[in-house]
């Protein structure tokens, strides 16, 4: 049976496609068939991780929005990205990309008509069927809206990343507050980008009593991260690095 899970946090700039992306990816690389969607249509990104530039070849997420292209067909195999980071993927392992489009026009599009969600719900239900999926991770756009509360909706999880600022710790009890009544089955949050001279340990402690949620991984704010500059899936590049090993425990939790 496939797991649906959502990626999302209140507020941009909390790491989340990178996290999405490194966690589809070593869902991947154990064995999973995992596809991420990029529902950021508003300000695409993380086809970057995988290699793709602006132009990205082939249909997108838009395609299938605007009725030109079945979902499946926007559905890019990555799973190569994968050794190319130097891991090994286990049998039956496989990583597709849907990206949304980088073009100006097909952003203005989205921006100035918007489009039917209710097509996206029907799309994440032929892409699981089609790709035989284990996992579906949704790469949401921050914030709340209409697309974001679909996505939410027909989670099997919910995957909250926040920052340790006051900004995150408020619009995060509103998002859970949100998820709550929404009923979603699995919420778990996720710290990110935490300065190295904070106890991460502690920090887990308190953020999950205040807002009496799981707390699947505390992240340090690495400049190897930075430097990185998204060029490319971190935790499989430098498995040992303290980010890496934290990432990887948050998919083996969301692997279950």
């Amino acid at each position: 049976m496939t797991k649906i899970i959502s990626v999302h946090s209140f507020r941009g700039g909390t790491g989340k496609s990178n996290s999405s992306a490194n966690i589809a990816a070593r869902l991947a690389a154990s064995g999973r068939r995992v596809a991420v969607v990029d529902t950021d249509v508003q300000s695409p990104g993380i086809h970057v991780l995988f290699g793709f530039d602006e132009h990205i070849p082939g249909p997108t997420l838009n395609d299938y929005l605007y009725g030109t292209s079945a979902i499946v067909d926007t559905a890019h195999d990555v799973t190569g990205r994968i050794a190319l980071s130097g891991a090994n993927v286990a049998p039956g392992g496989a990583l597709y990309l849907v990206p949304s489009s980088m073009k100006a026009g097909d952003i203005a599009r989205v921006l100035r008509q918007g489009y039917d969600v209710e097509i996206l719900n029907d799309g994440f239900r032929e892409l699981v069927k089609g790709l035989e999926l284990d996992h579906l991770i949704i790469d949401t756009h921050p914030g709340l809206n209409e697309e974001t509360l679909l996505s939410i909706t027909i989670s099997d999880a919910l995957l909250l990343i926040m920052r340790p600022d006051k900004q995150d710790y408020q619009g995060t009890a509103v998002t859970v507050d949100i998820a709550r009544r929404l009923e979603v089955p699995e919420l778990l949050l996720m710290v990110n980008k935490v300065p190295s001279h904070a106890d991460r340990d502690a920090m887990a402690a308190d953020v999950a009593e205040i807002y009496g949620v799981e707390v699947a991984g505390v992240l340090p704010l690495s400049e190897d991260i930075v430097s990185n500059a998204s060029g490319g899936l971190f935790s499989l590049t430098d498995p040992g690095h303290e980010w890496s090993v934290a990432i990887a425990a948050v998919a083996d939790r969301l692997a279950g």
